[in-house]
């Protein structure tokens, strides 16, 4: 008999993508193949339609009606959809930080079993935060187990450490199914080589949403200073300044390709000779684009900002960590493994063996399945006659 679990998130594809989203989708399509039906409840500013069904799961929207501090938030559509999904599901699973979830939690009255996946503190909205703290830590406090997405991120996170006791929180580190090969179409391919002039030529790859934690600037402050073309896709609210600010460097070497295809993402991953990942904040608090850098053996360079970054890259081993906002110290390490493909290639080799021992999907699915699992087995346990009857 499958396992009926509900993921709870504030967006989800089709909406501008994510690291959030790309992690739920890659949990409820992992879990699958262990006997998980899961589904989706989001939000939305366009919900239409209103469920679209998708490889992995479905997915059920309602609309978004304010985004105050990146916290989307609902009306009584999305408190009655909600109720909707939970009727239906065995289990919740909730994705932090969402404060509109707590809310709908709480006002629902959610009997169901639920575990939270903690996948960064809140780190720039501090100020809103003391007023969310009560609210945040009722919800930490009512779930079976919150989940850490890395060692590094359990052992840094205040949140984590005072308000969810150690036998709750468990780690389970992000992963994705490997996909490294699959065919590009060939004219595509040859495409984007002259469209950007890469042929034969090393390029760095930053690949991600121009968000405020990412860091783009010190790439592209560094850029100056590298020997090579630098690839930034993706788009977001920084887009423009980041852009302005390659114009007032007056760096060449730097090409905004803008919101990608899945072909043309597998089309960079595939042919870029190093992977970038500046983030600077620690909302940057796995990077699951690093993940798929390891997947395709790519050597990386990213800042320690103690979260699960350098957990995923390993300094010396699979890149390099370098402290944030240090341009200087950036295009170094960058130029260090432009000018050697042997260490290079070598770092390439360590970081895809780490992917398939560590960030595979099937390792994945099977840690969320077997936490769905004991979760249910606990709550049916402390819900028996014999428990009850101890409790009175």
């Amino acid at each position: 008999m499958s396992i009926k679990v509900l993921h709870v998130y504030r967006t989800y594809f089709p909406d501008p993508p994510g690291g959030v989203q790309e992690a739920i989708r890659q949990i409820t399509g992992a879990s699958k193949l262990h006997g998980i039906n899961s589904r989706i409840f989001t939000l939305s500013p366009n919900p239409s339609p209103r469920q679209i069904e998708k490889n992995e799961c479905v997915i059920t929207r309602s609309r978004s009606w304010l985004a105050p501090a990146s916290c989307d938030i609902g009306g009584f559509d999305a408190l009655a959809r909600f109720r909707s999904e939970v009727d239906w599901a065995d289990l919740i699973n909730y994705h932090f930080p969402w404060p509109f979830a707590d809310v709908l939690h709480f006002m629902s009255l959610v009997n169901k079993p639920a575990v939270l996946t903690y996948h960064s503190d809140i780190v720039r909205q501090r100020l809103l935060g003391k007023f969310y703290e009560p609210l945040m830590r009722r919800m930490l406090r009512s779930m079976a187990a919150v989940v850490a997405t890395s060692p590094a991120y359990a052992q840094t996170s205040k949140v984590l450490q005072n308000f969810v006791s150690p036998e709750r929180l468990k780690i389970i580190p992000l992963g994705i199914t490997d996909y490294r090969d699959k065919s590009i179409d060939a004219d595509l391919e040859n495409k984007l080589f002259d469209k950007f002039s890469l042929r034969d030529k090393p390029f760095v790859l930053a690949l991600g949403a121009m968000r405020y934690y990412k860091g783009f600037h010190t790439l592209v402050e560094a850029a100056s200073r590298i020997n090579g073309t630098i690839i930034i896709a993706g788009s977001g609210p920084e887009e423009i300044h980041l852009r302005k600010l390659a114009t007032d460097k007056g760096v060449n070497n730097v090409l905004f390709v803008g919101q990608i295809s899945d072909d043309e993402k597998l089309f960079f991953l595939k042919n870029c000779s190093i992977f970038a990942l500046p983030s600077h904040l620690r909302s940057e608090a796995f990077g699951m684009v690093l993940i798929e850098a390891s997947m395709f053996g790519k050597p990386m360079v990213c800042c320690e900002i103690g979260s699960g970054t350098s957990y995923v890259n390993i300094h010396n081993q699979t890149g390099f960590v370098v402290l944030p906002e240090s341009p200087d110290l950036f295009a170094e390490a960058v130029n260090l493994l432009i000018s050697s493909e042997e260490l290079a290639c070598k770092m390439g080799m360590s970081a895809r063996r780490r992917f398939e021992e560590f960030f595979s999907g099937e390792a994945l699915g099977a840690a969320y399945s077997m936490l769905y699992n004991r979760v249910l087995s606990l709550s049916a346990l402390d819900q028996s006659p014999l428990m009850l009857q101890k409790r009175e």
